[in-house]
């Protein structure tokens, strides 16, 4: 199993296929420059996504995204997930299946948010609601 991870990416000599690596170096990229909900400082910035908790398998078509939110009992940890989720939603090729999840032990809240987070009939119903989808539409818009 190939599997691509912030881990490996950044150990030295690593060999991977451009194709695999096209595709991290890709997800990457899209959730740097998510926005803070509260702040204005992109989620990258915050520290609440790094590289090296973004994991990609191409081949199985899989991607593992794990955050931090800011403090302990952040109220926006949901709707930063939400926005992830989204995110590589809109910019993935259909066959990828995506876990968003929060760090381990980095929230009070942590099995409630990753539960929402997983099940697709409720990310489906958030992004119904106009007032929330245009909240993750600002979180992903581009900074001026």
């Amino acid at each position: 199993m190939e599997e691509y991870s912030g881990q490996v990416f950044l150990a030295e000599g690593s060999e991977w296929p451009k194709t695999h690596k096209s595709v991290f170096l890709h997800l990457t990229h899209l959730i740097r420059s998510i926005n803070d909900p509260e702040h204005p400082l992109t989620l990258e910035e915050l520290n609440v996504v790094e590289q090296v908790r973004v994991q990609v398998s191409d081949p199985e078509s899989t991607v593992a995204v794990a955050f931090t939110p800011t403090i302990p009992h952040c109220s926006m940890a949901t709707l930063i997930g939400l926005s992830i989720k989204v995110k590589l939603l809109r910019s993935l090729p259909q066959r990828f299946k995506m876990d968003v999840h929060i760090t381990p032990g980095t929230h009070a809240s942590e099995h409630a948010v990753n539960k929402q987070l997983a099940d697709k009939e409720r990310v489906a119903a958030a992004l119904e609601n106009t007032h929330l989808l245009e909240v993750v539409n600002q979180c992903l818009s581009a900074r001026s």
